[in-house]
């Protein structure tokens, strides 16, 4: 495949404290599972570190994308969605969230193809007026969806065969990657719910008022050997930039 048949593809970052050799600084940085798939799946990955933002800002950043992933992290701020912080919830990161939510605004007005993973379904739902359940095991009475010490949890997730998510995965029981303590609460206007796991967690969404704009709850990077989901975004960013999405 040449270069010129590739689709660039924006993955937002982390902006965190970090340390390598002597230094000791804040850093964007973003684990290579994340940017690895995509060029696997045929894409061009480019890093959107958090920045100071504003529509232009995020309109001239999106213009230069053929696509978009809105990555895992820190949970959102939950002023956002009038709440305030659970004691479990991490403290805000309001300079991601504002970067994140002006560049699902700036791709959902232009159609731009989107993939939300974990805190992405999450910012995406809040960004549409949504909110979040703070801490899933008050909820389930259980950790199984966040095991801790950064140990993925495999779960089932049955997902609806009539979706975007349906047409890529199938619509079996499908065992995931999963590392969320939070998940959707109430579902933002414009959303469609379409897979879920055995105990109703939201795990997956859809927003029809785009070609591509799908957000999952787990983690797809963590499954190398199942490319499905990034080549799906590959495919429909490489039609947004060709003009037949």
């Amino acid at each position: 495949m040449s270069a010129s048949d590739q689709p660039i593809i924006g993955l937002t970052t982390y902006l965190e404290q970090a340390q390598t050799g002597v230094w000791d600084v804040p850093a964007a940085f973003l684990p290579k599972v994340y940017f690895e798939a995509v060029t696997r799946a045929g894409g061009i990955a480019v890093l959107l570190p958090p920045q100071p933002v504003s529509p232009a800002i995020a309109s001239r950043v999106v213009d230069g994308l053929d696509g978009m992933i809105i990555t895992g992290g820190k949970d959102v701020d939950p002023a956002l969605y009038g709440q305030a912080p659970h004691p479990t919830t991490d403290d805000p990161r309001p300079d991601r969230d504002a970067w994140e939510h002006a560049l699902l605004a700036a791709a959902i007005e232009r159609g731009l193809p989107f993939l939300g993973i974990c805190r992405g379904l999450q910012v995406l739902n809040v960004a549409l007026g949504g909110t979040l359940h703070q801490h899933l095991p008050e909820v389930i009475g259980s950790t199984k969806y966040q095991l801790g010490n950064g140990e993925f949890s495999r779960v089932p997730v049955h997902i609806d065969e009539d979706s975007a998510v349906g047409r890529m995965l199938g619509s079996d029981a499908l065992p995931v990657e999963a590392y969320h303590h939070q998940a959707v609460d109430v579902v933002a206007p414009g959303l469609r719910v379409t897979a879920r796991s055995d105990d109703q967690i939201i795990e997956a969404v859809e927003l029809a008022s785009v070609p591509f704009g799908v957000a999952v709850q787990w983690h797809p990077e963590q499954t190398p050997d199942d490319l499905r989901l990034f080549e799906g975004l590959v495919d429909a960013a490489r039609s947004y930039r060709n003009g037949t999405a």
